[in-house]
């Protein structure tokens, strides 16, 4: 993959390039929170050729630049993302959303629904249905991290984030690339406005229009994700008109990098549906 920086609006966003153009539909991929366009390395060599591939580090992750007061919440970054599309000459296209990113894609799919060719989201945040647990926990402490050193507050971000991973080995190193925008005085209080932004409302407000999707929708879900069990993703499809459920047995919430080739399979089968 190829990556460059590209001004929205005074500010820089980073993505990767990939694949080659053709007559399939270009294909984007949209992380979650807190990581970066790294989650999908191993999904996006399994697109099909044919098809352009664009891999977004969302405004105040991996490249891209801190939010600095700009809004960080899911439509806000919808919109970003249009903005992107526009300027890169992608009229429509395939939507992959991760976590927030699968918010970001139901957003998209509803509000923009010509941009979205077709929807795969895989563990997406939806409804009022988020990892409160872990949201609460971080809201809780907000005014106490204010004053305690950035390297704190990382140690227990990885020891969270492990918890999603069947591998191990594999989920401590991708964590050390998805903490590091965060690891100075200026990272910390970025982390913190994404902390503040974390919020279900947007997914509440879009919910009652997931009817109105009218793009082929695939949904992907690990089955020992520790922060949003199955039962949403069958939520999503119920919601979702003609929408399809695929649970990996053998993947937890980052199913991107704990099953690619599952991962990569939903996004070729959905390629194919009319």
């Amino acid at each position: 993959m190829r990556g460059e920086f590209v001004d929205l609006n005074g500010i820089r966003i980073y993505y990767y390039a990939a694949g080659s153009r053709g007559t399939g539909e270009p294909v984007v991929f949209l992380h979650g929170f807190p990581t970066s366009g790294h989650l999908w390395s191993d999904v996006v060599p399994l697109v099909p050729a044919g098809h352009r591939v664009v891999v977004v580090d969302l405004l105040g992750y991996g490249r891209s630049d801190r939010p600095l007061g700009r809004p960080v919440g899911i439509r806000a970054h919808a919109d970003r993302i249009i903005e992107l599309l526009d300027l890169l000459g992608i009229n429509y296209a395939c939507v992959v959303g991760h976590d927030i990113g699968g918010g970001i894609a139901q957003w998209m799919a509803v509000r923009h629904p010509q941009r979205v060719s077709r929807l795969c989201l895989v563990y997406s945040v939806a409804f009022k249905e988020w990892p409160t647990r872990d949201v609460k926990l971080a809201r809780a402490m907000l005014p106490l991290t204010r004053h305690l050193p950035a390297t704190w507050l990382l140690s227990i971000l990885r020891s969270d984030l492990l918890r999603g991973y069947q591998d191990h080995d594999r989920g401590a190193r991708s964590i050390e690339l998805y903490v590091r925008p965060f690891a100075t005085v200026e990272g910390r209080d970025a982390f913190m406005e994404h902390l503040i932004a974390l919020d279900s409302a947007d997914t509440v407000t879009v919910a009652p229009r997931l009817k109105e999707i009218i793009a082929p929708t695939a949904i992907v879900w690990g089955r020992h994700d520790p922060f949003l069990g199955p039962d949403v993703g069958r939520r999503l499809q119920d919601a979702i008109p003609g929408a399809t459920l695929e649970v990996i047995p053998t993947a937890s919430h980052f199913s991107p990098e704990d099953a690619p080739a599952k991962v990569g399979n939903a996004i070729r089968e959905l390629l194919k549906r009319n």
